[in-house]
């Protein structure tokens, strides 16, 4: 029963269910718990030659000013009204170079760096 189990499933999942079996077999606990809901992780991983380093940070709840994904009102008025200063000065067009590459063109100076004003 187990194996025609194990066949039907694919090679990455038989890997993860394989470890769990032999750690069963063997008579380590494996702890299950339920998963977490209800917040926002975000985990950031760093290698090197030698090294190994991860570091995990977890926020229950709703999402603040602290984590990713939280958006001000205020700051998005802020953008939006620089966005528009900038497209009624720069006229961002697409054109084609000699080479048919797509590039933009812009009506004023600084406006490929952002510049909205003069």
């Amino acid at each position: 029963m187990l194996t025609r189990l194990l066949a039907a499933m694919r090679a990455t999942s038989r890997s993860v269910l394989g470890t769990i079996v032999a750690l069963a077999l063997l008579g380590a606990s494996i702890p299950l718990t339920p998963a977490n809901a209800g917040g926002i992780g975000v985990t950031s991983c760093v290698r090197s030659l030698f090294d190994f380093s991860c570091v995990e940070r977890w926020v229950e709840g709703k999402s603040d000013r602290s984590t990713p994904g939280f958006r001000d009102p205020r700051d998005e008025a802020e953008s939006a009204e620089r966005e528009r200063l900038w497209t009624a000065r720069c006229h961002p067009v697409i054109r084609q170079d000699r080479y048919g590459v797509p590039r933009y063109h812009y009506s004023a100076p600084g406006c490929e760096y952002g510049r909205f004003q003069d």
